[in-house]
């Protein structure tokens, strides 16, 4: 297959907008002549005159003025695949960002970021979805996810990893709930049934197994796919839920009718962090992304 030479395509850009030989020459750095060649090979290319003369002045054909827009708009387009990523106008970004994430972060964070984003690149869009552990490293790997934003785990070795904050797992019940009358022990919190949070449907994790060392066990009594549904479910009955203590106090400052408790056993603390592939390392939008994410939750620590 032979190409066309896409000089062509800048010079006649330049012809049509500058209506002259000579001007659209000191325009490219060229002598009219060479200019005037260059005009006769893109006449011999498209198979139009392109410009005739009117007078002392050349003016284009009407096959040239039906190609000015399509002319001006591969130009720009081959200009942006050009140019380097630290110039890209991020105002003219029309790309959807593919967040994998979880519900800490969408409920802390994503209002914000959305505002963010409609002031520095307002024609992207941002499409959060649920985080699957087992094909996530391959979807970053493929490109089909930019980021993924979860708590802290192996991922690929070549997958770039970026701490953005730490959070702990506190009790939270309806804010006149009975266990709020005494104290607070290991065995008090396995006296009424539960809430899980899991999209797979678990009802087990890391209190489960904290309370086996001390021969105790809690009963599920009720597992949902979204913190937001768990704690709807939370005000009109008698169930705990532990959750992650930023989302939980978010709900606090929301007004609902919960309160919080600190959990009487000892739980690690979790690391979000997001992570994404290496090709997007130097890419302007993404940097962007990633660089305004970080932002937002350095703000909270």
């Amino acid at each position: 297959m032979k190409y066309p030479d896409l000089n062509l395509l800048l010079a006649l850009d330049i012809l049509l907008e500058e209506g002259s030989v000579a001007a659209a020459a000191r325009r490219m750095n060229l002598s009219a002549p060479a200019m005037s060649r260059t005009l006769g090979r893109i006449r011999e290319t498209l198979g139009d005159p392109v410009f005739v003369q009117a007078g002392r002045k050349l003016v284009p054909t009407p096959r040239a003025l039906a190609l000015r827009d399509q002319v001006r708009s591969a130009v720009e387009q081959a200009t942006q695949v050009l140019t380097p990523a630290e110039h890209v106008q991020l105002q003219e970004v029309t790309r959807r960002f593919n967040v994998r994430t979880n519900d800490t972060f969408v409920g802390l964070y994503s209002g914000r970021l959305l505002d963010e984003m409609t002031k520095a690149m307002p024609r992207a869009t941002l499409h959060f979805a649920p985080e699957e552990d087992d094909v996530d490293v391959e979807m970053l790997r493929s490109g089909r996810i930019d980021l993924l934003i979860s708590a802290a785990r192996q991922l690929g070795p070549e997958i770039r990893v970026q701490p953005l904050f730490t959070t702990r797992f506190v009790g939270m019940a309806r804010e006149d709930h009975p266990i709020f009358a005494q104290d607070i022990t290991p065995e008090k919190l396995t006296h009424w049934g539960h809430i899980s949070i899991s999209r797979r449907g678990k009802d087990s994790g890391p209190i489960d197994r904290v309370l086996g060392e001390s021969g105790l066990q809690r009963q599920v009594s009720l597992i949902v796919a979204t913190p937001y549904s768990a704690i709807f479910a939370l005000l009109d009955s008698d169930l705990l839920l532990p959750m992650p203590e930023h989302l939980a106090r978010s709900a606090l400052a929301a007004g609902l009718r919960v309160r919080l408790f600190e959990l009487p056993i000892p739980l690690e603390t979790v690391p979000l962090t997001q992570a994404w592939h290496p090709r997007f390392q130097q890419d302007a939008a993404h940097r962007w992304l990633r660089q305004t994410i970080r932002q937002l939750c350095s703000e909270d620590e």
